[in-house]
């Protein structure tokens, strides 16, 4: 039997709504722009649910990307997937929002392509194959990023930190791996690492890279409690200071 699972991503500034069978999407609505989170999630819901006749009643599940990422993105989406599902009691599903990047860059061609390029390339100047691993980076202030990794069929290798970036970051493991470091804070580290090992693509989370995740999680019964259930934030939120008016 079927499960139809509707997706949503919101940790970063793109704005994600996906409607999953299995792991085939039916259907996505996405738009990456800043702050549209509040405005735009509960439009895309109703409208990707009318368009493909299905009601909430109808899905087996609601996942929901849990972080870490931007707090109030991630309030939103969660907040509203946590109303979804209490209100059609329906289980809840977290995604982590680097599992979910790490896996939208493993189905990008266009990634494969260069990965396969790159692959080719060290095998012939190493004569072996070098193992993938896939670093995705969500920004947070100056020179820090949430991380992990992550090897090539997906799995997570590493806990999840804030991690500062200087010249020596993941120096061991391009050593020894071609890494794809890719996510939106990706692009700062990319003017610190000259290695011919290392491959960026700034790929973002989009709702279609939890649909795996969130399968395997529904088949194994590995649901959140609505009552409790909060974001993974990593770090305490910290207000900015407030300006002065002149």
């Amino acid at each position: 039997m079927e499960n139809t699972i509707l997706l949503i991503e919101t940790a970063t500034e793109s704005c994600s709504v996906a409607l999953a069978k299995d792991r085939e999407i039916i259907a996505e609505k996405y738009i990456n722009e800043p702050k549209a989170h509040a405005t735009l999630l509960a439009r895309y819901i109703k409208d990707i649910l009318e368009e493909n006749n299905i009601r909430i009643t109808d899905c087996s599940a609601v996942a929901v990307s849990e972080g870490p990422g931007s707090y109030t993105g991630l309030r939103v989406g969660v907040s509203c997937a946590k109303g979804l599902c209490y209100g059609a009691q329906k289980p809840l599903i977290g995604v982590s929002t680097l599992a979910a990047i790490a896996q939208c860059a493993l189905d990008n061609k266009e990634i494969a392509e260069s990965i396969g390029e790159l692959q080719q390339s060290t095998f012939q100047t190493a004569g072996k194959r070098l193992p993938l691993l896939i670093v995705p980076m969500i920004d947070a202030r100056r020179m820090e990023v949430y991380t992990a990794i992550f090897n090539e069929a997906g799995m997570q290798l590493t806990p999840t930190e804030a991690k500062i970036l200087d010249e020596t970051s993941f120096a061991e493991e391009l050593d020894s791996s071609i890494v794809l470091f890719t996510g939106n804070g990706s692009e700062k580290f990319k003017p610190l690492v000259n290695h011919p090992h290392a491959l960026f693509a700034e790929q973002l989370p989009h709702a279609t890279g939890m649909r795996v995740i969130a399968r395997d999680m529904y088949n194994k019964k590995e649901f959140k409690d609505c009552a409790y259930f909060e974001p993974f934030y990593l770090k305490e939120f910290v207000a900015g200071k407030p300006k002065k008016l002149l």
